[in-house]
């Protein structure tokens, strides 16, 4: 009895160090195919936001389509028109790049 107990610490002794580069390891790996991609596209739309202009096709968070006829930075809001002379008023940070209606890049 006593020899198997001695025989599972000796298997155990190294096993610390292995498991501390694993955990390093893992972090690694989601740093680098989740949380990265996920900063460089929040870093895109808050580009595409800052670079606002009137006249930018956009969909709003709630996924309706318009173009951009106002910006006011003060207030921190954009004048969409939805259809012809329908107006609404959207926070800046719910405007995003409609991709639908922009041809797709190669």
């Amino acid at each position: 009895m006593t020899q198997i107990f001695l025989a599972a610490q000796a298997a155990q002794g190294g096993g610390g160090m292995s498991m501390i580069i694993m955990l390093v390891l893992m972090f690694a790996i989601m740093w680098f195919f989740m949380i990265r991609p996920q900063q460089k596209k929040q870093k895109e739309i808050q580009q595409f936001q800052n670079s606002l202009a009137e006249g930018s096709q956009v969909i709003t968070g709630g996924g309706i389509y318009g173009t951009v006829k106002r910006i006011d930075l003060a207030k921190n809001t954009v004048d969409v028109e939805i259809a012809r002379g329908v107006v609404i008023t959207v926070d800046k940070g719910y405007v995003f790049k409609d991709t639908a209606n922009t041809p797709l890049q190669k």
